[in-house]
């Protein structure tokens, strides 16, 4: 007998006793025993009819993901390349375009783009689909099979067929780059008016927003009166982070969110403490359809507290809790198991967050412009020129990387005064503080 029909004799032989097994376990129903029947018989016919000799770690591998994959978008087998990208994404550094993608039928959809990264900067839009990747289709893949081709090397090139609102496909062109996110960003747009972007909630996300805050208030010279939280196309990350900057604005012990699933231990509250860094001064949270998960649990905590107003659109609505439970060999499954609701009850999954006040998306200014928070020392006017370092002194290098920054955040602050969104935020603020007087 050779040592393949050795290997396939036993392989018959561990999978009749991984049937009676599963078939002991399962057999409460007649239709749970005839479906695990049918699945290895199908594995059988495979096995002796397919045209090609098929590796059965593979079969069992993509029937795992299939039967994992088809519960919810969100849920996932992860091989161990899979399993090292998320924890790299957890940390906040990883390497391809810069955005945040689901599946949607046959195609991918855009959750939002990552601030600074190509694909921001190329002009890709939440709720694109992408229905190609280079040549290939993304009907005939799956999610996890167009997160691998669009990450790579950095400074190689990936093209991307889009559509977008139903119109005609067009092609995008991005280089790759490593991608390192910068999760907090703040100005003080005037006096008085402060302005905090948070691109996604990490670990330490609530501590930079309160650094932030600091920093913005030493620059007005005493308490702002009033403050912007743009939460726009951020697509969520970890769940302490949302709860620390919801904590950072409530001012008391009150519930921040809390989650319901089916089995012990999913059945969980998070709470505030007391302290509340802006005083109970006014605040508008920006969000829109790129807004979701740990965006949404935060705009929905202060929305319930009533201790914010919220403006934009309607939220992305990822409501759900992934749990990543590791498997032998350096696998691991990421599933659902839990949902998220708000202080008061709302459910987030599939409804999103609904602002108090609805914009539209429309521009202040010519959309040929460069981006809000993409600008570059060469774009300003007057930037510096390049010196010969090694003829600069400690001083003059400190004193021309603040003038570059102060130029930036000059910069910066024009072009927010000409969003629509911070326009009409500002512009309600004011009243408010002047009611507040």
């Amino acid at each position: 007998m050779t040592f393949y029909n050795i290997y396939r004799h036993f392989t018959y032989i561990f999978l009749g006793l991984l049937f009676f097994t599963y078939s002991s376990a399962f057999a409460q129903t007649d239709d749970e025993d005839a479906k695990l029947k049918e699945f290895f018989s199908i594995y059988n016919y495979i096995q002796q009819f397919y045209v090609d000799e098929v590796d059965t770690k593979d079969m069992f591998s993509n029937a795992i993901k299939g039967m994992v994959n088809g519960l919810d978008p969100h849920s996932n087998y992860l091989e161990p390349k899979e399993q090292k990208d998320l924890m790299e994404s957890a940390v906040g550094k990883f390497g391809g375009i810069g955005i945040v993608i689901t599946k949607k039928g046959q195609a991918i959809q855009v959750i939002s783009p990552i601030d600074d990264t190509p694909a921001y900067r190329a002009g890709i839009q939440a709720g694109d689909l992408i229905v190609k990747i280079g040549d290939k289709l993304v009907s005939e893949m799956t999610l996890e099979d167009g997160v691998k081709l669009m990450r790579g090397l950095p400074e190689t090139p990936i093209k991307l067929t889009i559509v977008r609102d139903n119109n005609r496909p067009f092609v995008v062109n991005i280089s790759r780059e490593i991608i390192t996110i910068i999760s907090v960003k703040g100005f003080l747009l005037e006096k008085d008016l402060g302005y905090i972007r948070i691109s996604s909630f990490q670990d330490p996300t609530s501590e930079l927003v309160r650094k932030t805050l600091n920093n913005i208030n030493s620059k007005n010279n005493g308490q702002i009166k009033s403050l912007i939280l743009d939460l726009r196309n951020n697509p969520g990350g970890i769940l302490s982070g949302a709860v620390g900057v919801s904590d950072l604005f409530l001012d008391s012990e009150g519930l921040v969110v809390y989650t319901e699933g089916r089995i012990p231990g999913t059945d969980t509250e998070y709470h505030a403490e007391n302290g509340d860094i802006m005083l109970n001064l006014p605040i508008v949270v920006l969000i829109n359809e790129g807004s979701a998960s740990a965006s949404e649990i935060v705009a929905g905590a202060l929305q319930d507290h009533s201790r914010a107003i919220i403006m934009g659109n309607t939220s992305f609505g990822k409501g759900s809790v992934q749990t990543v439970i590791p498997l032998d060999d350096g696998y691991g499954l990421k599933l659902t198991t839990a949902r998220y609701y708000t202080p008061l009850g709302r459910s987030i999954q599939a409804k999103g967050i609904e602002p108090d006040i609805t914009l539209e998306d429309i521009s202040l200014e010519n959309e040929n412009e460069t981006d809000i928070l993409d600008t570059k020392e060469k774009d300003l006017d007057g930037h510096l020129k390049v010196k010969d370092p090694s003829k600069l002194s400690s001083e003059e290098i400190i004193e021309s990387q603040e003038n570059i920054k102060n130029k930036e955040d000059k910069e910066i602050i024009e072009k927010l005064k000409k969003d629509y969104f911070v326009h009409e935020a500002s512009n309600l603020l004011k009243a408010l503080t002047i009611l507040n007087k």
